[in-house]
């Protein structure tokens, strides 16, 4: 018999797991961990399941990181905060703020556990994660070792993590220390920030305005099912962007410090007319095209094929080809996402 991970996973999908365990505990993790060993079982570790996208039925244990715990320390300089993986991020967003502590306000509403942050690096109007990043606490699951990482150990990428590779089936995050400093800039350089005057503007500010932007584009996923942002953004070189700027001269494009372009995925898949577009029960959210959404009982093939449809529309007309940032996850664990949609 399988458990349904419908309520697990906000894009509301019925599918199954044969087991489910929701881990309060460092030792509920490891126990966890070592009956699916016993057993032959896959095993994974999710935190909301905001950012995942099932296949099939899960043939293994899923354990829900449900690790809390928030401290605050201080010194001259900064804040620190140690926040156990399983506390929600928009909520110790808010709590920083209630404190008076700037700092994550352009982080606000993104969904998903502090935990599944990190592996993901996540980011939004010009801040990242490991901006913040002072520390990472993991457990070795195959020696029971808590291991101290600190911010350049984790190989910090766009969206990308060493959690995310050579460590994904190897670490379980429990907690994290963010550093914040006390020396606040505020960053104002996307979407409607920009009109903010940064002569007077404080970081509640900022997160007011933020949460404003992503409410009006964004599907609450209690309400319709979805992941956020599907896809990744795009990164070109001088030569590609040139190209596009000769045909379509209002791309919008951000340089990077390594020479790279960064696209935004969402106006290319506009431009492909896809907003609203649908495949069975999935469809193209028609106010953000960067969103899927599980519009009427979506099966995980609707998702799947709406996906393929909208990397090969982007592909044959700009020459880019676009990336899930969702992981999916097959009957036995993790799977390459680009090879399934493509």
């Amino acid at each position: 018999m399988t458990i349904s991970l419908k309520k697990f996973h906000t894009f509301g999908i019925e599918v199954n797991a044969q087991k489910i365990i929701i881990a309060n505990t460092l030792d509920a993790i490891i126990t966890s961990w070592e009956i699916s060993q016993r057993a032959n079982y896959p095993f994974i570790v999710l935190g909301e399941g905001s950012n995942v996208l099932f296949l099939e039925t899960f043939s293994g244990c899923v354990v829900i990181n449900a690790v809390k715990g928030i401290f605050f320390d201080e010194d001259k300089d900064a804040w620190y905060i140690h926040v156990g993986a399983g506390e929600n991020w928009h909520a110790l967003v808010e709590l920083t703020l209630k404190k008076g502590i700037p700092g994550l306000e352009n982080l606000a509403l993104i969904p998903g556990l502090v935990g599944s942050a990190a592996i993901q690096n996540i980011g939004a109007y010009g801040v990242n994660f490991k901006d913040f990043c002072y520390y990472i606490d993991v457990i070795n699951l195959f020696t029971q070792q808590k291991i101290r990482l600190s911010c350049d150990e984790c190989q910090f990428g766009y969206r990308d993590s060493i959690f995310k590779h050579i460590q994904k089936n190897k670490y379980v995050i429990i907690a994290v220390c963010l550093r914040l400093t006390k020396h606040w800039k505020p960053v104002l350089k996307y979407s409607e920030l920009i009109n903010l005057n940064p002569s007077t503007v404080c970081a509640k500010d900022i997160f007011k305005t933020v949460c404003h932007i992503r409410q009006s584009k964004l599907p609450d996923p209690s309400v319709i099912g979805n992941v956020g942002s599907f896809f990744k953004n795009p990164f070109i070189k001088d030569k590609h962007i040139i190209t596009l700027l000769n045909r379509w001269p209002n791309v919008p494009y951000y340089p990077q410090a390594n020479g790279d372009i960064k696209i935004a995925a969402g106006w290319l898949i506009d431009q492909c007319n896809l907003k609203g577009h649908r495949v069975g029960g999935a469809a193209v959210y028609h106010k953000q095209a960067l969103v899927l959404i599980n519009e009427h009982h979506a099966t995980p093939n609707d998702i799947v094929s709406l996906a393929h449809q909208v990397r090969n529309k982007v592909g044959e007309k700009f020459n880019i080809w676009l990336e899930p940032e969702v992981h999916f996850i097959n009957a036995y664990g993790e799977c390459n996402a680009v090879e399934v949609i493509s």
